[in-house]
């Protein structure tokens, strides 16, 4: 069954998860992709980036899109709706912290399972072993890694995003454990199936969405989202439209509005704004 909008959309507002999303398997953007939202731009609809990497993490992106300079491409979500970042002023404008209690807590669970954490600032993700998954995680993210003496200490101070990387059966277990002890003081779920994160509470992409519309002056109801894994099911719900990957996990094609009819490897975002939005 097709979930496919039967007439043209009118928008103010894109949402663009990147990983699986926007980017293709060589976590690029596409020529087409990248024409289309520069049309979108032109149009005065705003293109907002919006994924789980830190601000500096994002930029590449940002430049090969070459809309920053413009009204309608200034603003990103990052750290997974922890902070809205506006590229004119070059500021964040928005932003939520998890506890150093919680941050704490969370990392003495990660360690029964013979695991590290690691936590993001704008510019670079901080941690106190480096393994090969603090380093895959840098790498993806294109960002600075840097181990710390004293992590623990570092921690104290609060943070945006807390990361624990490793195998998928035992990062499922740790989530269970990990939501049981923290409760209602973190968000805590699966990004990809070997990574789990800690969020502040009823913080999301979706959160941040609303409050950078509100901020712009936007109809809510105007905005639409693109994403393909749970880290995206918030901002699919919350947006005005929801559209789920046809490369995505089953669940996001479930509750989104609508689903693309190409994969993120066949221009799928921008296929779908051609047909029914421009």
């Amino acid at each position: 069954m097709t979930k496919l909008p039967e007439n043209k959309l009118d928008i103010q507002l894109i949402a663009l998860d990147l990983d699986d999303t926007l980017l293709n398997s060589q976590a690029q953007i596409s020529e087409k992709n990248i024409e289309v939202l520069r049309r979108c731009a032109a149009l005065g609809i705003y293109v907002v980036l919006c994924s789980g990497r830190a601000e500096s993490g994002i930029l590449p992106f940002v430049r090969a899109l070459n809309l920053a300079g413009l009204e309608a491409g200034r603003y990103i979500v990052a750290i997974n709706g922890s902070s809205v970042f506006d590229l004119h002023k070059r500021l964040q404008i928005h932003s939520q912290l998890v506890s150093g209690e919680v941050l704490l807590e969370a990392d003495d669970e990660a360690e029964k399972f013979g695991l590290h954490s690691e936590v993001y600032t704008p510019d670079a993700i901080f941690y106190g072993k480096e393994t090969e998954w603090t380093l895959m995680d840098c790498k993806l993210c294109n960002i600075q890694g840097r181990q710390v003496d004293d992590y623990k200490k570092l921690l104290e101070k609060g943070f945006s995003k807390m990361l624990v990387a490793g195998e998928a059966d035992k990062i499922q277990q740790l989530q269970t454990k990990m939501r049981a002890r923290l409760g209602d003081r973190a968000e805590v779920f699966t990004s990809k199936p070997v990574f789990l994160e800690i969020m502040p509470r009823n913080v999301g992409k979706g959160e941040a969405l609303l409050w950078l519309a509100d901020h712009i002056g936007l109809d809510p109801k105007k905005t639409i989202a693109f994403g393909d894994g749970m880290n995206d099911e918030n901002m699919i719900l919350k947006c005005g439209y929801g559209v789920g990957m046809k490369n995505g996990q089953q669940h996001i094609k479930d509750v989104a509005s609508f689903v693309t009819e190409k994969t993120n490897d066949e221009d799928g975002v921008g296929d779908f704004i051609e047909k029914y939005i421009l």
